[in-house]
């Protein structure tokens, strides 16, 4: 019968005694004996003679009795004899018919554990380890494990430890009065675990008082860093309402009721076991259980100082040799039954172990890192070849052409599995002024740009109720009276009664100063001015640290302005102000409301520490990257300036829309340079491959710095903040992977092709998830060098055989 537990419940009513036996699914059998009158007179008689031979050294509170070097009868003979008749008591009452179907019931079940419930601390005192429940049925008694859980078990226990991980078992030793007692060998027991353990001990000091001795005590015990072994030696006694006490100095005992709540948070931290090589510990076991530790040890009677020192010294070793903990309780107490009984008689009957029937017994887990390490360790050739994909994974350069071909099987794959939206009106208008425009125009020379052209596009634009007008060129140098006109336009707007938004173009000089509009064209009290330098392909991020020192970024301030329309209450421009537009929405934003929450909602719109760090490496970690997989319709609708001036009729209302009125790619646009605008050594490849699906003559091989802004203003609304993972931390982590597999126990020599299926299946699944995992979560998983990493380990072998053959 297989069994994985029983639960034999003992219960005492005057002179009866009530055994129920459960297990399985709901079986249940219950019996009445009579509880002899004997057996406490026996047990008494045992205990009072047990005292008189361990009177000195005991690790507990008794009376006098006697003295162990020089006793004044022989209480070893004496303390022989009254075990053998005790024993005998004991068996004889747990031999009784009644009980015969409960103990031919365990027989039945195969290496099972037997979990005893007694209803009182008399009953609990019994040596119930002993009893001998298949010696009548010619069964090896150690098939079954007797251990022992309170009747109340209220708290919860912990989650064990995966059996698993590779990580050291954390112990703290609590050491008690030292002023008698020596605990010199269980130190030396404790610090042989260091191997496979993490020890610290905590005791009293010479310059501590009471009070600071309790205070760290406590602390240790609910350390952030939690335990697995909580480990107690000095004296110990039971308690009605405490649940037991321990001596901790000279005079001194430290009750669990007051190391409870530290207890808690232990429990809570990983805390299993608690092991207490001490005097009369059965209160402090059923607390701790109640409470929800796992595991506790404890000695029921008081235990002499050597006895202790000779138990735990055996147990520490089995515990090392990766045994669970009952298996070390057990080693132990056979140990100093059979070759320490002459010297230490009766001792094997104090130790027993409670456990909450809900937990395994713990088991300390090997640590393998060394042999782990031994394998893992890379080849010379490997070691080569493995620094050089981690230097290229650095590679600025590199990573940003890996980057957008990365973007182009983005692209790609969105097409060919269907998942690019319909989107019937992009939310931004880019508003182009290319040659065509320029030409009808009859604009001579377009740099700088004609502001009186500026402001009939933008009264073509408040014409079509367009809110928001973002203007993507530098008004910085004075054109007389076209700046005039300008500024009438742009100030109309403003004073209508639903009023205009303007975000104008900034930048910085060689010399580090900021280039902002004229104020003849826009007053700062009611205009904002946007950074317009680019990252080439990188997002520019909020940052609330700097906006009033230097401008926010163009593409920020739009979506900025988008947002705060829509929220009640919220600043608006108004001509007339007194008052910056930028210092409004500044207090506006931090007056307490959650209208920013709105604004800001996706954490990756700010920088990140980690990305903050990557600058000073010269990397991009992090770092939201524009998401050229998107084809260009679904984020902005283009349209030439000539078109909005003649055929204004066929444009539809702006107002839910972001315009932008910005270079359309002719050659002289930029500020520092000719056609600094358009970026035509950057062209993503993707938006490369999207052109060409539109149309297989688009010749249109630049992106401009209008386009640009409106990926980025179309992620920062939409949410869609992509995140690239490093080269350098998927490439780690795929050297792991690599090197595991590579040192399977497979035939490799014989089966060639089939080896390599595992590379192939391998890195076709990480492709195939990390091209959709960039589509629903938004992050980036680079493909090349993790992938040419895994491979690595299953090729290069084959060219070391071929090499050594």
């Amino acid at each position: 019968m297989v069994v994985s537990g029983f639960y034999l419940k003992v219960q005492q009513f005057d002179q009866l005694c009530y055994f129920e036996l459960s297990w399985g699914q709901g079986q249940q059998i219950g019996v009445t004996l009579a509880y002899p009158d004997a057996l406490n007179f026996k047990y008494q008689e045992w205990q009072r003679i047990y005292l008189g031979f361990y009177n000195t050294e005991l690790r507990g509170k008794v009376a006098e009795i006697g003295s162990f070097n020089a006793p004044p009868v022989d209480w070893h003979a004496r303390l022989v004899e009254a075990e053998a008749q005790l024993l005998y008591e004991f068996h004889h009452w747990l031999r009784s018919a009644e009980l015969y179907e409960i103990r031919a019931t365990i027989a039945k079940a195969i290496n099972t554990d037997i979990f005893l419930i007694c209803s009182s601390l008399d009953l609990d005192r019994l040596p119930w380890e002993v009893w001998e429940i298949g010696t009548e049925f010619a069964l090896d008694s150690t098939k079954f494990r007797i251990v022992r859980t309170p009747l109340n078990r209220r708290g919860i226990i912990a989650n064990a430890k995966p059996d698993n991980a590779p990580r050291k078992a954390k112990i703290l030793a609590i050491l008690g009065d030292e002023s008698n007692l020596n605990f010199d060998a269980e130190k030396q027991a404790i610090r042989s675990l260091r191997s496979v353990a993490d020890v610290t001990f905590v005791g009293l000091r010479s310059h501590e008082s009471i009070t600071e001795l309790k205070t760290k005590i406590v602390q240790a015990i609910a350390a952030d860093s939690g335990w697995d072994i909580l480990f107690f030696a000095g004296h110990s006694n039971e308690t009605n309402l405490t649940g037991g006490e321990l001596g901790i100095a000279p005079n001194t005992a430290l009750l669990l009721s007051e190391i409870k709540p530290a207890l808690t948070i232990a429990k809570e931290r990983g805390l299993q076991v608690a092991i207490f090589n001490s005097c009369k510990g059965l209160s402090i076991a059923n607390t701790l259980i109640d409470l929800g530790i796992s595991e506790v040890a404890v000695m029921r009677e008081p235990i002499h100082n050597r006895v202790a020192e000779e138990f735990f010294l055996r147990f520490v070793q089995t515990l090392a040799q990766y045994k669970d903990v009952h298996e070390s309780l057990l080693t132990a107490t056979k140990y100093i039954k059979l070759e320490k009984n002459f010297t230490y008689p009766s001792a094997y009957l104090i130790p027993s172990l409670f456990r909450h029937p809900e937990a395994k017994s713990f088991c300390i887990q090997p640590s393998s890192w060394t042999e782990i390490f031994e394998k893992l360790k890379p080849t010379r050739l490997e070691a080569i070849a493995l620094l050089f994909i981690l230097t290229i994974s650095l590679s600025l350069s590199l990573q940003r052409w890996a980057l957008q071909r990365r973007i182009l099987v983005q692209a790609i794959y969105r097409q060919l599995t269907n998942q690019v939206e319909s989107v019937p009106d992009a939310p931004i208008l880019l508003v182009q002024i290319d040659e065509t425009s320029i030409r009808k125009a009859n604009i001579s020379n377009p740099k700088p740009m004609n502001r009186q052209y500026l402001a009939s596009l933008v009264d073509a634009l408040v014409a079509k109720n367009a809110r928001i007008i973002g203007i993507d060129y530098l008004l910085d140098r004075p054109q007389a009276q076209a700046d005039r006109i300008l500024a009438e336009s742009i100030q109309n707007a403003i004073s209508a009664p639903q009023p205009t938004w303007f975000v104008l173009a900034a930048t910085h000089n060689l010399k580090g100063e900021w280039l902002q509009a004229l104020p003849e064209i826009a007053s700062l009290n009611w205009s904002l001015q946007g950074d317009i330098k680019v990252l080439p392909w990188y997002m520019r991020l909020f940052s609330m640290d700097d906006w009033q020192t230097q401008p926010w970024h163009f593409s920020n301030l739009l979506t900025l302005s988008y947002e705060l329309q829509r929220i009640p209450n919220s600043p608006q421009p108004q001509s007339d102000s007194q008052t910056d537009l930028l210092q409004q929405i500044n207090a506006f934003l931090k007056d307490g409301n959650k209208s920013h929450q709105t604004i800001l909602s996706s954490q990756r719109a700010n920088l990140q520490p980690i990305t903050g760090l990557s600058y000073w490496l010269d990397q991009m970690w992090m770092h939201p990257i524009i998401d050229f997989s998107i084809p260009s319709q679904q984020v902005y609708r283009s349209l030439p300036a000539w078109e909005l001036l003649e055929n204004s009729a066929m444009i539809p209302n702006l107002q839910q829309q972001i315009v932008m009125i910005a270079p359309g790619g002719y050659n002289e646009a930029g500020i520092s340079k000719d056609g600094e605008d358009n970026f035509h050594r950057d062209l993503p490849p993707a938006v490369k491959y999207w052109r060409n699906q539109e149309s297989s003559q688009n010749k249109n091989r630049v992106i401009t710095g209008g386009e640009t802004h409106a990926f980025m203003v179309h992620h920062l609304l939409t949410r869609r903040l992509v995140v690239p993972i490093p080269d350098f931390w998927i490439t780690a982590m795929a050297i792991l992977v690599g090197k595991s597999l590579s040192i399977l126990p497979i035939e490799k020599q014989k089966f060639i092709w089939q080896w390599l299926f595992i590379p192939t299946v391998i890195t076709g699944i990480y492709g195939l998830v990390s091209l959709q995992v960039y589509i629903s979560l938004a992050i980036l998983l680079p493909g090349i060098l993790p992938s040419a990493t895994v491979w690595l380990y299953f090729v290069l072998p084959y060219f070391e055989r071929n090499k050594n053959a």
